[in-house]
């Protein structure tokens, strides 16, 4: 098939889009592929569609070798569903909400558990109709406080989402791998570098959560691998507990004058002056710096808690977020410090001279948590409760404890893998997948039950896989460029072969014309710029921006049967014969 230039729905750019701010952004701006229509949503252009169907067909052959159906739900759905699980709620900003004329509420769904799940009550009810996979290629919307980066993170993008329903958890585990097999072939078919990483499942629920990430230096996500092989999200990384140490010969707690030392910071400076130790110099690692944050829970209610970490850490509000999810958190307001008895700003310890509060275990009357690293018999620096004043070695387990733990420190290179394979190291990716084993959640929600070989009505386990195909579409285009424009894998490119006809020279265009035609009879999918009164300079140009990986040029050498054939992906321009052409193509497929 072949697609002329001089008719196909194009117009390249020679500047950047203001509002660009990375290469796939800039890049799929000007050569044509889509146009920004508000923020962090597109229009998409002939040859950006070209380039999306291409990756959802692969995605489509690896569901069907997977033994996944296709079917498609609507964009627009009603609130009830997503009441019934909760997610109505849950979800808070983040969904586009809307109101019919008859008052009823509805979305623009951010994703469709929900109603996969209803379908499959509403059409089956027996064992012998599972184990079922279903799937679509659908746009989702989400109300994103700052979109951003094109298509990397938007209002409106496209995902795949697949489903799988069994009666047992065995049956799940296997729908789960096939679904986890798939995203690898289709990963490495379309030439992308992921990692597997344990993640949080945030408010899809579940037990078993792993995101695919796509190593990269703008990547959104942070994620930690050791040497022997473990990989998790930092979200849900956790920090192992530390080992009781013996205390025996830890001097009482005391406390000392501390004025002016608001940070940890001034504290340490003064330490060191002041009351200097024996051993070595204090450090920010002997203080316990107490966070306070506030939590505003799903019925709207509001609790301030404290955190205690090492001094030398700060907290990763990500990280926190989904410690206390579904509660939104923020950081502790001037408000919030007036309004709570025992909080003295700066100086807030788990301790005081009198004692905590009957029953509880901080001295303000507020829930008290720990940072794992803070282990019985550990000795630190923290607040006195007392305006400059602080207590030194005060040591957990014998002058305080934590009402709980929770771990929302930053994570570090260096930490040690929980699984005990060693320090980790810091990456940054890109989710281009995540597969969930949702379990029973939203059957039980929704009442999707079969009966088994016995008779008995059980509940359906499901698992959720998700693909960003916009986002990968990005991804590739993020990874396939050069400075003069994109160079796409042969997988995804918009056309097999960008045939130019260069200069004035009425026998370039008749050549080049027998050149495409044989090319559509061979079955190549071309490009061929048959503009007349473009000169060659811009020609080349857009060929190099467009972005197809090999490229004809027909030219002042056609009279003598000769082309010049370049290949964007290896940077190799060559002259060959007229006649040499295809068998060059072949062979660069």
């Amino acid at each position: 098939m072949t697609t002329r230039l001089s008719q196909l729905f194009l117009r390249t750019l020679r500047d950047d889009p203001a509002d660009a701010e990375v290469a796939s952004h800039r890049l799929l701006v000007r050569a044509g592929y889509i146009r920004r229509q508000a923020p962090g949503v597109f229009a998409w252009l002939p040859l950006g569609l070209k380039v999306r169907r291409r990756i959802e067909a692969v995605i489509r052959e690896e569901m069907a070798n997977a033994g996944a159906q296709e079917v498609h739900f609507p964009a627009l759905l009603p609130r009830e569903p997503y009441e019934a699980t909760g997610r109505w709620e849950e979800y808070g900003d983040g969904i586009f909400r809307l109101k019919d004329r008859r008052g009823a509420d509805y979305l623009l769904a951010p994703t469709h558990e929900e109603v996969f799940t209803l379908l499959v009550k509403d059409l089956y009810s027996s064992y012998k109709d599972l184990p079922l996979a279903i799937y679509q290629i659908q746009d989702k919307y989400r109300d994103e406080a700052r979109p951003r980066a094109g298509l990397l993170r938007g209002r409106e993008f496209s995902m795949k989402d697949a489903y799988s329903f069994d009666y047992t958890d065995a049956g799940l585990d296997a729908a789960y791998q096939a679904q986890r097999d798939a995203y690898e072939r289709i990963f490495t078919r379309l030439g992308l570098e992921y990692v597997i990483v344990q993640a949080d499942a945030g408010a899809m629920g579940g037990s078993r959560s792993e995101e695919f990430l796509h190593p990269i230096p703008i990547g959104e996500d942070t994620f930690v691998r050791s040497a022997g092989g473990y990989a998790a999200n930092v979200e849900a990384y956790r920090t192992p507990l530390a080992e009781p140490v013996d205390a025996a010969g830890e001097p009482a707690a005391v406390i000392h004058d501390s004025p002016e030392t608001p940070t940890i910071a001034t504290l340490v400076a003064l330490s060191n002056e002041r009351y200097p130790r024996a051993d070595r110099p204090w450090a920010a690692g002997d203080t316990l710096k107490n966070v306070v944050l506030r939590l505003t829970h799903l019925d709207g209610a509001k609790e301030l808690v404290v955190v205690g970490v090492p001094g030398d850490r700060e907290v990763d509000m990500k990280r926190a977020e989904v410690a206390f999810a579904p509660a939104a958190v923020e950081a502790a307001t001037d408000e919030d410090f007036a309004a709570a008895k025992g909080l003295v700003k700066g100086y807030i310890g788990p301790w005081s001279p009198s004692g905590p509060v009957l029953g509880e275990a901080s001295s303000t009357g507020i829930r008290y948590l720990l940072d794992p690293r803070v282990g019985d018999g550990t000795a630190w620096i923290t607040g006195a409760n007392e305006p400059e004043k602080h207590v030194y070695h005060l040591v957990a387990g014998r002058d305080f404890v934590g009402d709980g733990r929770v771990d929302i420190a930053e994570v570090r290179a260096g930490d040690p893998a929980p699984d005990g394979s060693g320090p980790v190291e810091l990456a940054r990716g890109m989710e281009i997948g995540h597969v969930f084993q949702l379990g029973r959640k939203y059957a039980e929600a929704l009442g999707l039950q079969v009966l088994d070989e016995n008779g008995k009505l059980v509940t359906v386990t499901m698992g959720s896989y998700g693909i960003g195909v916009t986002r990968i579409l990005a991804v590739i285009a993020e990874n396939a460029h050069d400075e003069k424009g994109l160079i796409w894998p042969r997988e995804v490119a918009p056309f097999d072969v960008h045939v130019v006809a260069a200069g004035r020279d009425e026998l370039a265009y008749t050549v080049a014309e027998s050149l495409v035609s044989e090319l559509d009879g061979l079955g190549f999918d071309t490009l061929y710029d048959d503009r007349p009164k473009v000169s060659p300079g811009v020609k080349f140009g857009d060929a190099e921006l467009i972005g197809v990986p090999l490229v004809v040029v027909v030219g002042r050498g056609a009279a003598d049967g000769i082309v010049e054939f370049w290949n964007r992906a290896t940077g190799e321009r060559s002259e060959i014969a007229l006649h040499e052409v295809v068998e060059h193509l072949r062979a660069a497929r």
